[in-house]
Parts: C-alpha cells; structure tokens; sequence
C-alpha cells in the first residue's frame, strides 16, 4: 500500500528532520501519519468495491452447483437456463425466513448455515446439506427461475421449449385459481377459511410461492426415497412408485399451499402473509407442468402418474378459465 509505505517513512525518518531550520513537531508527524493512513484504507477500500462490482454474480457457486446436482441426480433443467451472472449469493444471519430472494437486484440471500463452514463465504456442498436445505435451496432457486422468465434479461424464445409455454400457463392460473382464493385466517385451524379477492400483485406472489413449495418439495421427497443410493427415481420404476405415492398423500392433505404478503397496511399489522387454504392448493394440472418443464420428467412419466386413482384429470386452460366478480 504506497500511502501507508509513506506514512511510515515519515514517522521514522521526520523524527531528526529539520525544515528551513525549524524541527518538525511530534504533533505534525502524528497527523501526516494519520492522513496517508486514512488515505491509503480509502483506496484500498474502492479497489475492493470496484473489484466486487467486476466479479460474476454468482460466480464459482453457480457452476458447481450444476455440477454437484447432476452428481446427486438432482433437477438441472431449469437450473441450466439461467445465465451464471444472473443469481447473486450472500448469506447473512436471518432472523424471520431461512432465507429471501430479492428480484429487484436478483439477490438470493441464505442463512449462514447454509454457507461452507457456515462461514458466509461460499455455499457449501450440496451433498453436505440435509434433505429440507436443498429442499430449501431449491424453492428459492426456483423463484429466481421464475424471476428471470419476466425480466428484461430473460430469454427472447422458449428455453428447452418450456419457459414460454410455462409463462403462458402462468398467467391463465394466476387470472383463474389465484385471483379469488380461500385462506385460512388462523393457520392452527385449516378447517376455517376465508374467502379473498387478491391484488394482481398478492395473486403472483401467491402463484409463486405455491409453485416454489411443490418443486421444494420434488426435492426433498425424491432425496428421502433415494436415501443417497445411486439409483434415481426417474429410472427406477419401485422407487417413482414410492415417491408417486407421497404425492398422492401430500394432495391429500394440504401440502402443496403458498402464501402471500397483503398489500393493505392495516392488514400486516397483523400478520405478515397470509397462508391459502386446501381448496386453494396446488393442482394436478399444475403440478404437471412444473414436473415437465422445470423439473425434467419425462412427459411419458407425468402422463402415467395423472392416470393415479384419486387425481383429477386435467388442470385449469383459457377456456375453463371462470373468475367470479367481485
């Protein structure tokens, strides 16, 4: 650092100077110390920033984590479409959530635990995290996914030929299944519910996070069948018949529900979201979608699990589409 190089100089050779015949101060040479240090923290500071704004987004995280979920046999499709610069990882001691993802600025925030060493550095392995942390990892991922589909970043065209259709059938669930939903106001009591008419802003948000629980949940219960074998259960018919039967008892009861934040204020002052209620879960037809077209599966596969006893047949299209006026 040439300031603080500088700085040094002066405070051991000024001490016996003398200039124009009058002896420099003690007091003088403390202060020209200080100011070259000030000066060279400050620019050691900006290179620092500077620095940072140069560095990738994501950087070396995002290319082994493709890496390691090819490994574990975990979903890569959707995880491949996104740009390498276009996620930024932090991690930071979180308090209310495990973590946050920000679209404003593509910021995915995870708890500490979640880095390596849970030193806030870099994430660490996937094959060191339990099955609810990739679950976790994954519905975050997810909305980032789903991020990147609508900004102006995102693809021109279809990415895999999925992305375009599944923003299509985006928008028709969101106007006809998260437009007038049911909640539970007290989330102990699921039997009690209340009927909404969401924003179009709460409606997306609520898309989005009950979209996020059913691909979080994909991965965990494909891990815990799996049980770290090396057979997946897209080719292993005894285990896809295992994990099919989880979902079907997860629709059973209720798993696959989001929430939303309220836009009204004197509304959060008393709760911070609001979480939907079974009738407002998740759907067949929508669980579809996701399986084929972020998930991966094999369309062969999902058409085989909708043929299940007890799922319903067919998923909400345009001209199904009813929402009732306020």
């Amino acid at each position: 650092m040439p300031a603080l190089n500088l700085a040094l100089d002066l405070s051991l050779g000024l001490s016996t100077c003398r200039c124009s015949g009058t002896a420099m101060t003690a007091v003088g040479i403390r202060l020209v110390f200080l100011w070259c240090c000030w000066c060279g923290l400050a620019s050691a500071d900006a290179a620092t920033m500077q620095s940072d704004d140069r560095r990738p987004a994501s950087g070396p995280n995002w290319e082994r984590l493709l890496a390691e979920a090819e490994r574990l046999h975990l979903p890569t499709k959707f995880l491949r479409a996104l740009p390498r610069e276009f996620v930024r990882f932090e991690f930071d001691d979180l308090r209310t959530y495990a973590a946050e993802y920000h679209p404003g600025d593509h910021r995915l925030i995870l708890n500490r635990t979640l880095s390596f060493n849970a030193a806030g550095g870099t994430l660490k392995p996937l094959a060191r995290m339990t099955h609810k942390e990739l679950d976790l990892l994954y519905h975050e991922l997810f909305h980032a996914y789903m991020d990147y589909l609508v900004s102006p970043d995102g693809p021109s065209t279809e990415v895999d030929g999925g992305s375009g259709s599944l923003m299509n059938f985006a928008r028709i669930q969101r106007r006809c299944r998260y437009t007038e939903v049911r909640i539970t106001p007290v989330v102990q009591r699921n039997a009690e519910t209340e009927l909404r008419y969401l924003t179009e802003e709460e409606s997306w948000e609520a898309l989005n996070e009950t979209w996020a629980v059913f691909i979080g949940w994909a991965v965990w219960n494909q891990l815990e069948v799996e049980q770290g074998s090396e057979r997946t259960i897209l080719r292993h018919p005894d285990q896809m018949k295992r994990w099919a039967r989880r979902l079907d008892l997860a629709f059973q009861n209720g798993d696959f529900r989001g929430y939303y934040v309220p836009e009204d204020p004197d509304e959060r002052r008393t709760t911070q979201k609001r979480v939907l209620a079974q009738q407002s879960q998740l759907t067949w037809g929508e669980a579809a979608e996701l399986m084929t077209q972020v998930l991966g599966f094999p369309e062969e596969l999902v058409s085989d699990l909708g043929r299940r006893p007890g799922f319903p047949r067919s998923g909400v299209t345009e001209s199904s589409c009813r929402i009732s006026k306020r």
